[in-house]
């Protein structure tokens, strides 16, 4: 190695590093001005490394991509927690989310992600893919800036230095075949033609900058028609060919039933005989498969966008993460209505509902083999999030964004371990933050637990619930 490439403005220096092909000892990572790794050298020694260079206290992993996100319903976490009078269900829970957005203004929508960004980055994710169906005023008509809300989320990225892929949602109907939306989605609504107005906006607004992309999301096969949903398709190709496609599906058996009684198909089933889904798609909880859905799903590339805290709150189900993993499927992690923020948590509870519905441990490892689970859990979340949110992001290699998480190495849980069982602590053995400092493309953001900004975005974030 040259010296040049040990510059102190560039350089970081980490004692161990999850790289692609597993866990190497005494690594430096050139970064470019851009916020890109430009190059990782291993088995470099610590005495070789001048005394500028920053060097890691921990650890590094790969920074983990959260790939679906409402931020706004971060201020409203714990709110819809009391039993009633019927039963509760995610129907039920819906009605509480319309109520509480229907006031929310632009400000405060942009305070609320600000302060969830800052948690997000504390807890160890680096990117988001932001979910977004808050587009309108409380009338339900358009701000004179038709990306208003959608400026607001995408601004608290750029201030608290998150990556984010923003999802403007196409949201139009109320239920399966166009049935008229009711007065709670007003503020959420779009047709074609002004969804593909805003796309035009938010494509201008992102250009040139590596910390944001832009895909869509139509929201569900409720909420659009097959007409509204191929227009958008087609639409998005005419600004970016690749750009990601997320949309819910199957979270619910009543969406089920409704899609069956409208179409003689199940959502899956439905969406896969109509529409061209490849490894562009990412499919949001896709609870309720048939063993043929789950098969169509693991072979047709798209990611299945898992939320177990979410889901587990809302009392979905469970995914069918045994046969989908079988079949080689891709998947990722997303913290959703954000009742909780915690990669570990969902990797965990992704694991632990397996072992709850099928009374086993360690099921989801490679079948045969001696494989440390948290830390394939982990390797898979990274890629399957880092292909939904379209990012070069979820590895440490050149040509990917720098975005590395330090371990705190002395956390309790993870002290004594190394390598991929270091991992495994980390994901099953303890219930406090293991983060220590984080760098997302190329800054640092949170040092010694800290956000560099996290005093003022949570006192926006009060005074926006003051309101």
């Amino acid at each position: 190695m040259t010296s040049a490439s040990l510059s102190n403005e560039t350089s970081v220096f980490a004692p161990s590093a999850l790289l692609p092909e597993g866990w190497a000892e005494d690594v430096l990572f050139d970064l470019s001005s851009e916020g890109d790794i430009d190059a990782v050298h291993r088995g470099v020694a610590s005495s070789a490394i001048p005394p500028g260079v920053q060097r890691c206290k921990g650890p590094v992993v790969p920074g983990m991509p959260n790939l679906h996100s409402h931020a706004f319903q971060r201020a409203m976490a714990g709110l819809a927690e009391r039993s009633g009078p019927s039963d509760d269900s995610f129907w039920t829970w819906r009605q509480v989310m319309y109520g509480f957005v229907g006031s929310l203004t632009p400000d405060q929508a942009g305070a609320i992600a600000g302060q969830l960004y800052v948690e997000m980055l504390k807890a160890g994710y680096t990117a988001v893919g932001e979910f977004h169906y808050l587009h309108h005023g409380p009338d339900g008509l358009p701000y004179d800036d038709l990306a208003e809300m959608s400026r607001q989320v995408m601004g608290a990225a750029k201030r608290t230095g998150l990556g984010i892929t923003h999802l403007p949602v196409l949201y139009g109907f109320g239920g399966f075949g166009g049935q008229t939306a009711g007065e709670g989605q007003r503020r959420f609504l779009n047709d074609p033609d002004r969804f593909l107005k805003l796309l035009e906006i938010l494509f201008a607004d992102a250009a040139g900058d590596p910390q944001a992309a832009i895909g869509i999301a139509p929201h569900s096969l409720r909420a659009v028609t097959p007409e509204t949903l191929q227009a958008a398709v087609e639409g998005l190709a005419g600004f970016n060919p690749q750009a990601p496609i997320h949309i819910h599906i199957s979270e619910q058996i009543k969406e089920v039933e409704d899609c069956l009684a409208w179409s003689g198909r199940r959502p899956v089933d439905w969406l896969y005989d109509n529409i061209d889904v490849d490894r562009r798609w990412c499919l949001i909880h896709a609870t309720h498969m048939t063993e043929e859905e789950t098969g169509r799903l693991a072979s047709s590339g798209a990611v299945a966008g898992i939320c177990p805290t979410t889901e587990a709150n809302l009392g979905d189900g469970l995914f069918p993460a045994r046969d989908f993993l079988a079949q080689n499927g891709t998947w990722g992690i997303g913290s959703d209505s954000h009742i909780s923020i915690s990669p570990v948590e969902e990797l965990r509870w992704f694991e632990y509902g397996q072992r709850l519905a099928h009374r086993r441990r360690n099921l989801l490892g490679s079948e045969g083999e001696d494989q440390s689970v948290g830390a394939g859990l982990y390797r898979s979340a990274l890629a399957g999030g880092a292909q939904a949110l379209g990012r070069k992001i979820g590895r440490l290699e050149g040509g990917c964004r720098a975005d590395l998480v330090v371990l705190d190495a002395e956390a309790p849980c993870l002290l004594g371990k190394n390598g991929d069982v270091l991992l495994d602590a980390m994901v099953f053995a303890g219930n406090v933050n293991p983060v220590r400092d984080v760098m997302v493309g190329g800054q640092w953001l949170v040092q010694e637990g800290r956000h560099r900004d996290e005093e003022a975005l949570l006192l926006a974030f009060r005074s926006a619930l003051e309101l």
